[in-house]
């Protein structure tokens, strides 16, 4: 057995002592979790190392349950003494909580049975030196970049966690993931021409991280040709949000569909079930077991087992994100979206939640726009989740006869999400680098507010 995988049945024993000791202390049923993370990073700025960091953290979530009240205590120090304590703690919290009908432990047919073997975990720690050359790397190639003046930083990054999960009617799981990164942000021009711009990727295995050399020079390529922005009227045209941005799309989505947001009637989609919310040439889906891939789990935060489910078919909604307690509010049954912390109740989540890629490349897409918007960074968002009103402030580069001509700035772009989603068009350049992925999209009908 491997190092991590003994590391994982030690953790379980641990929550199996808490179980118990939890019973002893009066809880009729209860259910807890160990977050263990080992972390290493370096910086660098202008050549020089800025900051190289080692941190470990652990720790446990217990919740506790008597009749239909529950509590939720947590604590950094796993000793038995001290697990003890908090059983004790919890179960006197929970004799004074407000009784919830909808808490209570997942139904145990839900629960993962077979656990799929996901290659979340790259055992291969690499050295600090390996870290600080990364990083060094990162910042000279972006400073390489002819127009570039200075660097906000280069950075490169490693860490592993693992995740142990038990329940007094018998779950017990853990897995560990890893994770590698590097980043880079650099500056472009001098005075009031300076542009900044970055670039940036996180990896679970070494082995799949491109060159260093190949973020610095996109990082510096970026900021040099956002020089000389100009600004541009308000006006309607089409947009297109590069794959750098439009997976904001999903996380909007995510969040409107939460079974939560629907119990509490607090989304603008939440009477849509069934209907045709975008157009019918998109599909959403969302896989918790993709090899590899950045939000991946071999059961979710209740132990239920999780399967792919496909959010919207052909343009059409077909599910919400549920956890136990919020289908059980909606009459439905959970869908294995529990996501879970130490120190709260589950709550519904998306895992690797992405949109189908379309036929069309990104050139494509804009070859007949005649004068339009491709924005490839966004500010700060504003949505209103009961409305989907939105608007964002953003910056990229104005389109002109199908082509990209020159960078824009100061605009802000607003909508409804209602509307946005229906006229929505998908590139075919999906690449899956985040937890939430889209391709390329074209949008059409929003306002731009500019000069």
């Amino acid at each position: 057995m491997s190092a991590h995988k003994e590391h994982e049945q030690r953790l379980l024993k641990t929550l199996d002592a808490l179980m118990l000791a939890a019973k002893r202390a009066g809880a009729e049923a209860a259910d807890a979790l160990i977050y263990e993370s080992r972390s290493l990073s370096v910086s660098f700025r202008l050549r020089k190392l800025e900051d190289l960091e080692r941190s470990e953290s652990g720790d446990c979530g217990l919740r506790v349950f008597i009749g239909k009240r529950q509590a939720i205590v947590s604590s950094s120090d796993l000793s038995s003494r001290a697990l003890s304590e908090l059983a004790a703690r919890g179960v006197d919290m929970a004799r004074l909580a407000p009784e919830d009908k909808y808490c209570g432990l997942a139904d145990t047919a839900r629960l993962a049975r077979d656990r799929p073997e996901l290659d979340l975990f790259d055992p291969k720690e690499p050295a600090s030196e390996t870290l600080v050359s990364r990083a060094l790397t990162v910042e000279e190639a972006a400073l390489a970049v002819p127009g570039i003046t200075n660097s906000q930083g280069a950075s490169a990054s490693w860490g592993q966690a693992t995740f142990a999960f038990a329940t007094s009617a018998g779950f017990r799981g853990a897995y560990s993931s890893s994770s590698q990164s590097m980043s880079c942000a650099v500056i472009a021009g001098e005075g009031e021409r300076m542009q900044v711009d970055y670039d940036g990727i996180t990896k679970l295995h070494g082995a799949d991280l491109p060159p260093p050399e190949d973020i610095g020079r996109t990082a510096g390529t970026r900021a040099v040709k956002s020089l000389d922005p100009r600004k541009i009227k308000s006006q309607p045209v089409p947009i297109v949000f590069d794959e750098r941005v439009s997976g904001s799309f999903l996380g909007h989505l995510a969040g409107a569909i939460s079974g939560t947001s629907i119990a509490r009637k607090t989304s603008f989609l939440m009477e849509k079930m069934g209907e045709e919310i975008f157009a019918p040439a998109i599909t959403i889906l969302d896989e918790p077991h993709r090899p590899r891939a950045m939000r991946s789990e071999p059961f979710d935060g209740e132990g239920v087992a999780n399967e792919a489910i496909t959010v919207i078919d052909k343009g059409r909604l077909t599910t919400w994100l549920l956890d136990s307690a919020s289908a059980r509010q909606l009459g439905l049954e959970t869908n294995g979206r529990a996501s879970r912390g130490t120190g709260g109740p589950p709550h519904p989540s998306c895992t690797n939640l992405y949109m189908q890629p379309g036929k069309l490349s990104p050139a494509e897409l804009m070859s007949d726009i005649k004068e339009g918007l491709l924005i490839t960074r966004t500010f700060g968002p504003n949505l209103s989740l009961i409305t989907g009103d939105y608007s964002v402030g953003v910056g990229g580069f104005w389109i002109a006869k199908g082509e990209v001509q020159y960078p824009v700035n100061e605009i802000t772009v607003a909508g409804n999400l209602k509307d946005m989603f229906r006229a929505m068009t998908p590139a075919n350049d999906l690449q899956f680098k985040r937890g939430l992925n889209a391709p390329t999209l074209r949008i059409e009908g929003m306002t731009v507010a500019g000069i």
